[in-house]
C-alpha cells in the first residue's frame, strides 16, 4: 500500500510539473477622471489577482512613472496625474496670460510581443508645458512571462559586445549610411556606435529604438530598426 501511495504521489508531481504555465491575459484600462489639464492614459493591465499579475502591473506602473520627466519622487500614476494638474493650475493662476495652450500629458502602453518566456510592452508618453514642442519618448519593458519580473539586457542577451557589432551592421543598413556623407559618429554626437536603451522583442525579431536626442537631432524623431530572429537567434538567452 505504501508503495502504491508513493507511486501515486510521483504521478501527481510529474503531471503538475509538465503542465505549461498559462499565458497572462491583459485588459486595456483608460483614465476616466477629468482634469483641467489635458491628461489621457490608456494602458495594459494583467488580469487576475495572482502574484504574477500583481508583479506585471506594478512593473508597468513603475516604468510609466520612471519614463515621465515630472515623476520626481512620485510612486504611483494617480498621484502623478493629480500633481501635474495642480502644477498647471498654479501656473495658470500666476501666469494667466501665458496659460494657453493647455498643458498636456498622454500615456499609452501596448503589448507588442508575448511568448511562453517573455513579454514586451511598449510605453509611449508625451508631455507638453508650453514652448516650441512637447517631450515625447518610448520605453520598452521586457518581462519574464512566467513571473512578471523585469528582464534586463543581460538576462536575454548572451554577449552585449557581439550584439553591438551585429547591431551596427543593421544600423548602417537602416540609416542608409553608405549612401550619405555622414560618418557613424555624426549620429552619436562624436561618439562611436552605441546600443540604444530600448531593445525589445517583436514578431519579426529584436527591435532597437532610439528616442529623439539619442541620435542625430530632434527633428529626425525616433529611429528604429529590427534584427530578424534568424540573424540574432544565437545571441539570445531567452527565445
Amino acid at each position: 500500500m505504501k508503495r502504491m501511495l508513493t507511486l501515486f504521489f510521483f504521478i501527481i508531481v510529474l503531471t503538475s510539473c509538465s503542465e505549461d504555465v498559462k499565458p497572462a491575459t491583459f485588459e486595456t484600462i483608460s483614465l476616466n477622471e477629468s482634469f483641467d489639464a489635458e491628461i489621457t492614459a490608456t494602458f495594459s493591465k494583467a488580469e487576475g489577482k495572482d502574484q504574477r499579475s500583481t508583479t506585471i502591473n506594478q512593473n508597468i506602473e513603475n516604468a510609466i512613472v520612471e519614463t515621465l520627466s515630472i515623476a520626481d519622487t512620485k510612486s504611483d500614476l494617480n498621484t502623478l496625474f493629480k500633481d501635474f494638474n495642480n502644477e498647471f493650475l498654479e501656473f495658470k493662476k500666476n501666469f494667466d496670460e501665458a496659460s494657453e495652450p493647455v498643458w498636456e500629458l498622454d500615456v499609452e502602453t501596448e503589448l507588442v510581443y508575448q511568448s511562453e518566456a517573455v513579454l514586451t510592452i511598449v510605453i509611449s508618453t508625451y508631455e507638453f508645458k508650453g514652448g516650441a514642442h512637447g517631450n515625447d519618448q518610448i520605453k520598452f519593458l521586457n518581462l519574464d512571462a512566467k513571473t512578471g519580473t523585469i528582464l534586463t539586457l543581460d538576462d536575454f542577451i548572451e554577449n552585449k559586445n557581439d550584439l553591438k557589432s551585429l547591431a551596427q551592421i543593421h544600423f548602417k543598413k537602416a540609416s542608409e549610411l553608405k549612401d550619405t556623407t555622414l560618418n557613424m559618429d555624426d549620429f552619436f554626437f562624436g561618439k562611436p556606435f552605441q546600443l540604444p536603451e530600448n531593445i525589445g522583442y517583436s514578431d519579426d525579431g529584436l527591435v532597437l529604438l532610439y528616442n529623439p536626442y539619442d541620435v542625430v537631432s530632434y527633428d529626425q524623431g525616433y529611429f528604429e530598426f529590427v534584427i530578424p530572429f534568424e540573424a540574432v537567434d544565437s545571441y539570445l538567452r531567452i527565445k
